[in-house]
């Protein structure tokens, strides 16, 4: 059977491309659909249909751009309640593309309308399975997305749903069938997702916590809560925009990508109070910035960290991109919903220096460096790190502030005298300090390579501790 993943940017989100006999179907496609429209006529096929396996809250789904574009017929399984036509499947309708079928599986837990899609290939066998953000590789979706839209839904009552989906609709299928997930390692919707993009279900129940055999319902839900950290404040917003609707992607595209001179950027800072995202390195940025930007690098954990600081998808922004890469930025922002790009700075910060405009640097110094000073300043040291890795080991002494919260904390950093700042290798310490700049707060000096570096100096640390054995 021809199941073809897509896989793009830092979200590890897979869409699948199914085609057969001239006939076409997309399960979870991105926003950028245009990709999908050149397959299918690649392979001299219609797009037939596109099955969404749930509200995702991560990222915005391209089906209204796509159905637009293809004709295509939107599906959701059971109980979905979308504010534009679709098909709500029931549970067991079978859909043809083809010679091929899919098969809706409803499997509730992650969310009330979470549906798997059994593949069944043109001679009646069953090849796999498209599980959404059921089942993933190494783990299953987090049960708490779906209260944060509906209040009679707790996480509780949601992992309890998921325990009899996985044992009554999924663990009774053939071992031999190929699990398709949503996502892999990376992702904010599980918490122990594996790199690997596919297994079978037999490995899957042999390796996979969640699918235990022995595993009672109440067993099930406390090992799935465990260690649940709060998911990204930008989540809700997303599912709202998968359930209501949303603008286009081609016009995103067409009112954001506008360049805008040095001037005409400052105005544009000063009359819209936008955010001024930059995008670049955190070397660039530390040797030169706009004054009260923001950074966030491209070519990190994009765009969940913009999601978790900026969380505000209305919010407008201006950004501050490395040159030809602007289309790129606004594209991989608009996949999470920040649709409200409203320039971007033509000739990137060259053209801002070169223009003789005002612009900041962040004191950095290096890990040996910081060790020298490390026993007249230990007790000004604060890691952004997450609570895991620091739990797992930091320096001695050290603070502990993560970065995904440090809106939150910002009166725990002292006033009175400088302080040092670091995360694991460099990049999460330099969005730190540009939060800490950006709220007047300027006493404090970054660790370049951050605690990799570290490790390999003198600094006196915590004994190792694996995560895995964390609670």
């Amino acid at each position: 059977m021809k199941v073809e993943q897509i896989y793009t940017g830092c979200l590890a989100h897979a869409a699948y491309y199914i085609e057969s006999n001239g006939e076409a179907a997309i399960i979870d496609p991105l926003r950028e659909v245009q990709p999908y429209i050149n397959r299918a006529k690649l392979d001299d096929a219609k797009i037939k249909y596109i099955f969404e396996t749930h509200f995702h809250a991560d990222f915005v789904s391209g089906h209204l751009d796509l159905k637009e574009k293809s004709g295509a017929q939107i599906v959701f399984g059971p109980t979905a309640k979308p504010s534009y036509e679709a098909l709500i499947a029931t549970d067991g309708q079978i859909f043809e593309i083809g010679d091929y079928k899919i098969k809706v599986i409803h499997t509730p837990g992650h969310t009330m309308e979470s549906t798997t899609y059994l593949l069944i290939d043109e001679n009646g066998n069953e090849h796999g399975i498209v599980t959404g953000d059921t089942l993933f590789i190494g783990d299953v979706g987090r049960p708490d997305l779906a209260q944060k839209i509906a209040s009679d839904l707790t996480q509780e009552k949601l992992a309890g749903y998921l325990y009899d989906s996985l044992r009554n609709k999924i663990m009774p299928l053939s071992d031999d069938l190929i699990v398709y997930p949503n996502h892999g390692a990376g992702s904010a919707c599980g918490k122990n997702m594996s790199k690997e993009t596919t297994d079978t279900l037999g490995n899957q129940k042999k390796v996979n916590y969640a699918l235990r055999a022995d595993m009672t319902k109440e067993e099930f839900i406390d090992e799935l809560l465990d260690g649940l950290t709060a998911p990204p404040a930008y989540f809700p917003q997303n599912v709202m925009m998968n359930i209501k609707g949303y603008e286009s992607f081609d016009k995103v595209m067409t009112k954001s990508q506008k360049p805008l001179t040095p001037k005409a950027f400052e105005v544009a800072a000063n009359e819209t109070e936008a955010i001024v995202l930059d995008v670049r390195h955190q070397t660039d940025f530390i040797k030169g910035h706009i004054p009260r930007s923001i950074f966030i690098g491209i070519d990190g954990g994009f765009a969940p960290w913009v999601g978790a600081l900026i969380a505000d998808v209305s919010l407008p922004i201006l950004l501050i991109a490395p040159k030809g890469r602007e289309e790129e930025v606004i594209t991989r922002l608009s996949r999470v919903g920040f649709d409200n790009v409203i320039g971007y700075l033509e000739g990137s910060f060259e053209a801002w220096k070169q223009a003789g405009m005002d612009y900041d640097t962040l004191t950095s110094i290096n890990a040996e460096e910081f060790a020298n000073r490390f026993e007249d300043n230990k007790d000004v040291v604060f890691d952004v790190r997450k609570d895991g890795e620091f739990l797992s080991e930091h320096i001695d002494g050290a603070k502990h502030t993560a970065l995904d919260t440090i809106n939150s904390h910002l009166s725990e950093f002292p006033e009175d005298k400088p302080f040092y700042i670091h995360c694991a290798g460099g990049y999460r310490s330099v969005i730190a300090a540009s939060i800490l700049k950006s709220r007047g707060i300027h006493n404090f000096i970054d660790i370049a390579g951050g605690y990799g570096a570290i490790k390999n100096t003198s600094v006196p640390r915590t004994d190792y501790v694996c995560p895995s054995t964390l609670k």
